[in-house]
């Protein structure tokens, strides 16, 4: 685990392209991270700060430790990419294992940033949601004063 750690590491920060660091998350991708592997998520996102790097780590690497971490602390995090990766963790489940509860406040606390980066990420994890629970997601964008776009993305399928 620690060598899979330094490999990743290694590349991530020695990167003088984008393709060494989606390298270095496969690496960390091989095996289980643990929650005392906070700092180096945080890490990944904040010098990652781009959707394809926020949104691999946060769904394969933050996911699975979802609920071992203060997500809802990440989720009124200062920074946007921490915010985004708090709101898709869930992401790719198709609903078998979100915990709505949490979805939804992740969400809830950042429906007055109107920035496309949060917008497109909420309306994302909502229609993922959809997939398992429509009726939730109907009603959660009913009774929310959602950005347009992320009502849009979160009924596109419904």
């Amino acid at each position: 685990r620690e060598e899979r750690l330094a490999v990743a590491s290694e590349l991530w920060e020695q990167a003088q392209y984008r393709e060494q660091r989606y390298a270095a998350l496969a690496v960390l991708r091989a095996g289980p991270l643990m929650p005392e592997d906070e700092p180096l998520l945080r890490h990944l996102i904040t010098t990652g700060a781009w959707w394809d790097l926020v949104d691999e780590t946060a769904i394969h690497l933050v996911g699975p430790l979802r609920e071992e971490l203060d997500i809802r602390a990440w989720a009124v995090d200062d920074d946007i990419w921490i915010r985004r990766a708090a709101i898709i963790c869930q992401v790719g489940k198709k609903g078998r294992t979100t915990d709505p509860a949490l979805l939804a406040e992740c969400i809830e606390a950042n429906t007055d940033d109107r920035r496309f980066w949060i917008t497109k990420a909420i309306g994302w994890a909502l229609r993922d949601y959809a997939y398992t629970n429509p009726q939730w997601v109907r009603e959660f964008v009913d009774s929310h004063d959602l950005a347009p776009l992320s009502a849009r993305e979160a009924t596109k399928h419904l």
